[in-house]
């Protein structure tokens, strides 16, 4: 799918009273980015076909453009849609999923990746390191994924914060939703230093504030199965959908990258986590807009020599 034509002339002043960086002539464009792969799924088949389903959702005339905070793609951002990546199955997936991300940031573009199971979350955060250095990230799942090597798998979509954390991809991992922290992946907690914000101690407040760059992935099995029946592996007892979006709400750190991942359309019920994927997007890609691009070093120090 080719970039979506905006609806008005992009960087115009939202008229919703919101603050946002087009306010200081900062204009953001947002990348789709589709990575059909589930090779790496551990129990059962299907989010490889989810990109196109979220698509649908997005577009569909069933909801609108806007996100809760007023910003609308097409009108106050372009939401450029790279479509599918041409994904085999097979090795060289990877360095496909890194050189459609490195494209993205090369041309200011921030990525915002549908999946696909979770592994696609390691070479997304390679290219994303290597345009800005290791980076904070916040994870809403009901798994860790922190596996050495499920299944002998260490590509597997229950490793990829293995692989992410032993590569020194990010300083900073807090992963908030879990509740199947079983003694492996205690100790990995242990051995990176994560920040878990469990299930049953969640609520808004407890998740901590982020500094930039900063990265936001969303496993749609960190809902509670209620709100997100079309997934692979349901665990009740899970997040609500306004507790996840009060929890985007609270982020004030420019995000350079995300990704939701884990939509399996085969279990869906009448198109209900589609439609909850499509919401993430608009709601990601607006906080995105709003939160501003990452300052240059030396505008950093600036601003931290100015504060208080």
């Amino acid at each position: 799918m080719g970039a979506c034509a905006p609806l008005d002339t992009v960087g115009n002043e939202p008229d919703n009273g919101c603050s946002t960086a087009e306010d200081s002539g900062v204009v953001r464009t947002i990348r789709l980015i589709g990575a059909p792969t589930d090779i790496n799924s551990s129990f059962l088949r299907g989010p490889a076909k989810a990109p196109p389903v979220i698509r649908a959702a997005l577009y569909s005339d069933m909801g609108n453009r806007a996100a809760e905070c007023g910003l609308e793609f097409g009108r106050d951002y372009l939401l450029e849609d790279a479509g599918d990546l041409p994904l085999s199955e097979a090795a060289g997936d990877d360095e496909r999923i890194t050189a459609a991300i490195h494209a993205a940031c090369s041309a200011g573009a921030v990525p915002l990746v549908l999946g696909g199971d979770h592994a696609i979350s390691y070479p997304v955060l390679q290219a994303i390191h290597a345009h800005h250095g290791a980076v904070e990230i916040l994870h809403i799942d009901a798994h860790p994924d922190l596996y050495h090597a499920l299944d002998g798998n260490p590509r597997s979509h229950a490793s990829p914060f293995a692989r992410i954390m032993e590569a020194g991809l990010a300083r900073r991992l807090v992963q908030v939703g879990i509740r199947t922290l079983n003694a492996e992946q205690r100790a990995q907690v242990a051995r990176f230093g994560v920040e878990v914000v469990p299930m049953r101690d969640f609520t808004p407040d407890a998740v901590p504030p982020f500094a930039a760059p900063l990265y936001v992935s969303i496993d749609l099995d960190g809902f509670d199965p209620a709100c997100a029946p079309g997934v692979s592996h349901h665990e009740p007892g899970g997040l609500t959908t306004r507790q996840v979006l009060d929890v985007l709400a609270r982020i004030a750190a420019p995000i350079v990258g995300a990704d939701v991942v884990e939509l399996n359309p085969l279990r869906d019920l009448n198109g209900m986590t589609a439609m909850l994927a499509a919401k993430l997007v608009k709601e990601l890609a607006a906080r995105m807009v709003r939160n501003g691009p990452v300052a240059a070093p030396d505008t950093r120090k600036r601003a931290m020599a100015n504060c208080p």
